[in-house]
């Protein structure tokens, strides 16, 4: 009977033949608490907010399931890109924590609690586009690999060279059988990115950083929890062996096919079971639905796609384990997925595309703001307006907003024609997955700078102002804050009033704030089921305050689905910035 520690190494090979399937991280000994991660972050704890040694302030709520970086405009690490030497200094982990004695009792101990069933595994946490984000805002990062790509190669080249010099004193003090690395490079349904960029500046380093760990003998595994499906064939060509957190988004059935064993796919359980209210039925239902749909293409280990061992609510694991144990007592025939694109169908998530349309307004609804017009009644000027603004320039943009103006065209039509419907477009294109986050960024800078131009002159003609109001932020226990962010510029781009109250904020700021500023609208969201409860609060809370007849409640946000916003008694569930944007302009004109 093969071990744990077997059955992963046969998933390894091409044509292996593991004898049953792998219950989660049950041949991983995950070394987490270590040398160097004592050093960068001394004394971390649950509950404690500290600044680590790269300069980043990092938060851990007693109500949270982890630490999170916060960063901000006051306290972010690289003030200016262009001189980023200035404020970057990697930690000195070879100084530090090269002495074999600090790393004896963890590779003792690791050793013997792997014994000959489990891989002891070294955790090598903050990626290389992660640390990009921590020591600046998320928003910063994505626009500067646009206007300052030198600085950025240089920066991502700093801070490889630090990892490998991590991963080097990781492998020869600790000796593990393999490296588990985060980085996450995208959404539950797009990379953060297009593909192109994300090779131009990440494949090479991390090339080099996996190249070496199986250069060592030691087997490469890199998480994220995101959706990967244009760079997966990169990821195995740069020596990537398991991809831990591959969500159900990304189709896993249809990457079986492409990859053919180059590497192995470990996740396929979302965080969308791992709630306070999850029921022994619910989750075994759909464990069972993820094993039968992507044990059979072969080279897959089902498990909870976070980046370490367990969900956050310990009644669901028990439920998965025991699903996946009786999966494997039962005699399976072999046999092979080979449908048609056509044809295929993820049971256990919906597609992009099928999750867009839940939300998408009727042919009859009220058009979005700024495309009312059809396009052949678009004055030119007001086409260069929205070309410019999609193509991320703000000089141009502005340039063709002061030819309109000088060309007798009234403000609030270049800003509903031109500026809005470009915004509106580029929206609908992101929500295709055909731009991605840094092209909204750009675009949100052009809405900024050419709305300065505008200003005086909509304010007075009291026209062209903002079409309604809304209150948005993550809910309470939650720092996450990238798409709040992007939610906020699409709204504003449709023409929307956004009152940003940001991150970890409680249901009655929600609703105050929707009150003292007679918003129609909250919006909140969360990436982390710990935290989707608020949002029943927040619904709870606007009933009793007697506001809940005249305020829509929009959700939003990795776990949330249209399901839960049901239960929760929400309005409407989104699945990207876009839509809520859409959504949120249809609310206001009904």
């Amino acid at each position: 009977m093969m071990t744990a520690k077997e059955i992963f190494l046969e998933l390894l090979k091409p044509d292996g033949r593991p004898e049953r399937q792998l219950v989660q991280y049950e041949a991983l000994e995950m070394v987490v608490a270590h040398p160097i991660g004592a050093y960068i972050r001394p004394g971390f704890r649950p509950g404690a907010s500290i600044t680590d040694r790269w300069g980043v302030r990092t938060d851990w709520p007693l109500d949270a399931p982890g630490a999170m970086p916060h960063v901000t405009q006051e306290n972010k690490v690289i003030k200016d890109i262009t001189h980023w030497r200035d404020y970057v200094h990697a930690p000195d982990i070879l100084a530090n924590c090269s002495d074999d004695a600090q790393w004896e009792p963890f590779r003792t101990r690791a050793r013997e609690k792997a014994g000959d069933s489990k891989l002891v595994t070294g955790f090598i946490p903050t990626g290389i586009f992660e640390q990009c984000h921590n020591l600046m805002p998320f928003q910063e990062v994505l626009t500067s690999l646009y206007d300052h790509p030198q600085e950025m190669h240089e920066l991502i080249a700093y801070i490889n060279e630090y990892r490998m010099k991590y991963v080097k004193l990781m492998i020869d003090r600790l000796q593990p059988d393999a490296i588990f690395a985060h980085d996450d490079w995208g959404t539950k349904d797009a990379l953060f990115m297009k593909p192109d960029m994300w090779r131009e500046f990440f494949k090479e380093p991390y090339r080099e950083f996996y190249e070496y760990i199986r250069s060592r003998g030691v087997i490469a595994i890199h998480h994220a929890d995101s959706y990967l499906v244009p760079i997966v064939e990169d990821m195995a060509e740069i020596g990537i062996q398991v991809w831990q957190g591959t969500l159900p988004e990304n189709d896993i059935p249809a990457l079986q096919e492409r990859l053919q064993g180059k590497m192995v796919l470990m996740g396929g359980i979302g965080a969308s079971i791992d709630r306070a209210d999850a029921g022994e039925e619910e989750v075994r239902a759909y464990v069972r639905e993820a094993l039968e749909t992507y044990c059979p293409g072969g080279h897959f280990i089902p498990c909870i796609t976070y980046g370490l061992a367990g969900a956050v609510f310990r009644h669901i694991d028990p439920w998965i384990d025991d699903e996946i144990a009786k999966y494997n007592s039962e005699y399976h025939l072999p046999r092979y997925i080979a449908r048609k694109d056509s044809e295929r169908r993820n049971p256990v998530i919906l597609s992009r595309a099928s999750a867009s349309a839940e939300v998408t307004a009727p042919s009859d609804a009220a058009p979005a703001a700024g495309s009312a017009k059809p396009a052949s009644d678009i004055h030119p000027l007001f086409e260069e307006v929205s070309e410019n603004l999609q193509d991320g320039s703000v000089d141009l943009t502005v340039e063709s907003v002061k030819a309109a103006l000088a060309a007798g065209l009234d403000a609030a039509d270049i800003l509903n024609d031109g500026l809005v419907r470009g915004m509106n477009e580029l929206g609908e294109d992101f929500s295709r997955g055909e731009v991605f986050v840094p092209e909204m960024l750009r675009a949100a800078a052009c809405m900024s700078a050419a709305t300065e131009v505008l200003k005086p002159l909509l304010a007075a003609g009291n026209t062209g102002g903002p079409s309604g109001k809304v209150v948005l932020g993550t809910v309470r226990g939650d720092l996450h804050d990238i798409g709040k962010n992007l939610v906020k510029i699409m709204m504003e781009g449709a023409g929307l009033e956004v009152i940003d109250l940001g991150c970890d904020i409680p249901a009655e700021d929600f609703v105050q704030a929707a009150i003292d500023n007679d918003c129609r609208i909250i919006a909140c969201s969360t990436l982390l089921t710990t935290c989707m409860d608020e949002i029943r609060t927040v619904v709870q809370l606007a009933r009793e305050r007697g506001i809940r007849d005249n305020v829509k409640i929009l959700i939003g946000g990795a776990p949330v689905s249209p399901e839960f916003c049901e239960s929760a008694g929400a309005d409407l569930y989104t699945p990207d910035a876009a839509a809520a944007a859409r959504a949120a302009v249809q609310m206001l004109a009904d």
